[in-house]
């Protein structure tokens, strides 16, 4: 028997809340802010925790206003929302699919907004917010090809999951030969941006992230009771009265937005969709989709894997992908032994 509490307003409105989740979503809310904090003030000018507090606050020197506000901040709130998009795309993919490999990494979107960026590049050479464009039209391309191509009768399980290992494999092909049509000049910009980075962000890519995130969040938390219904199975989710596939269309539209754009803000940042809302479900022991949870897990992960990355070698000397990537392929390794054991795959 879970532990619960019902919380009633003055209104009359009442909200159940699972005590675990609730202390692991404050727990993961209060690592980010303190692993945020951490990397503010790493870097060629170190800052100590308490003047990057008091900067925040305004009352820290001209330099440390300059470098935490105009330098540093914007880029830790790019990881944060880049993480925190990756997290809830990828918990939404997973609980659509019921698949703990559905994930936008193994689904192909990721590669397919990489697809739309690198013809951005390669073909047109353009502007750094033309590769952002790029990117989101890539993912919505590559998201609406993969409904379609899963559709029959719904969209289901591991058909989905098929379908997308088919995509991905196609669209990394695609890539590869964008690659090869590229001067050097071109390819090597395209190869920066593919590995996934956070280097050089600033305010312009912070509040088209940030707007996107204010209005697809409530709507991905308004929807959570119908899609934690759906994982019951379609003819008990039509009994209950949830619209079963209006539901998983809005909801997947919403994975695909934010997977795109968090790949147009930072490159393909591998596995943060795939690892998060398994780390989530372990820490909460929940069933359901814990998609709170999963927003704030991928936050964390990501701003933690960038410290991580700039305290062993140095700022921009190693992308934040690359170490999502080899402690992702990690976990990736792991879970499909778990999943062979258990008889799952």
């Amino acid at each position: 028997m879970r532990n619960t509490r019902t919380l009633r307003t003055p209104g009359g409105l009442s909200l159940r809340a699972d005590v675990r989740s609730l202390v692991v979503v404050v727990a993961l809310l209060l690592a980010a802010a303190a692993a945020s904090v951490v990397l503010i003030g790493t870097g060629d000018f170190p800052i100590s925790f308490g003047d990057v507090l008091r900067t925040l606050a305004g009352n820290g020197t001209a330099g440390q206003d300059f470098i935490v506000n105009e330098l540093r901040l914007p880029r830790v709130l790019v990881g944060l929302l880049v993480g925190a998009s990756l997290g809830l795309g990828g918990a939404l993919f997973q609980s659509v699919s019921r698949n703990p490999l559905g994930s936008p990494d193994v689904l192909g979107l990721s590669q397919g907004a990489t697809s739309g960026a690198l013809v951005v590049i390669v073909l047109m050479s353009g502007s750094a917010a033309q590769v952002t464009v790029g990117a989101l039209i890539g993912g919505l391309l590559t998201g609406a090809g993969l409904y379609l191509l899963a559709w029959k009768q719904g969209v289901h399980g591991y058909r989905l999951v098929l379908v997308g290992i088919g995509v991905s494999a196609i669209v990394t092909a695609v890539n590869g030969y964008l690659l090869t049509k590229a001067d050097l000049v071109d390819a090597t910009r395209a190869v920066v941006w593919m590995t996934g980075s956070l280097d050089g962000r600033d305010w312009s890519q912070v509040w088209p992230l940030l707007a996107l995130c204010a209005v697809l969040v409530p709507l991905v938390l308004a929807n959570a009771r119908a899609l934690r219904m759906t994982e019951m199975g379609d003819d008990v989710s039509y009994a209950l009265g949830v619209r079963v596939e209006r539901v998983r269309l809005l909801l997947m539209v919403s994975a695909v937005l934010l997977t795109a754009a968090a790949t147009a803000a930072a490159g393909p940042v591998s596995f943060v969709a795939l690892t998060a809302p398994q780390l989530a479900r372990r820490l909460t022991r929940s069933p359901g989709p814990n998609l709170v949870a999963s927003l704030c897990m991928g936050a964390t992960l990501l701003v933690t894997a960038d410290w991580a990355s700039q305290r062993a070698f140095g700022a921009d000397q190693l992308p934040v992908g690359v170490v999502t990537g080899v402690l992702g392929g990690v976990y990736l390794l792991w879970l499909l032994v778990t999943e062979r054991k258990a008889g799952r795959i």
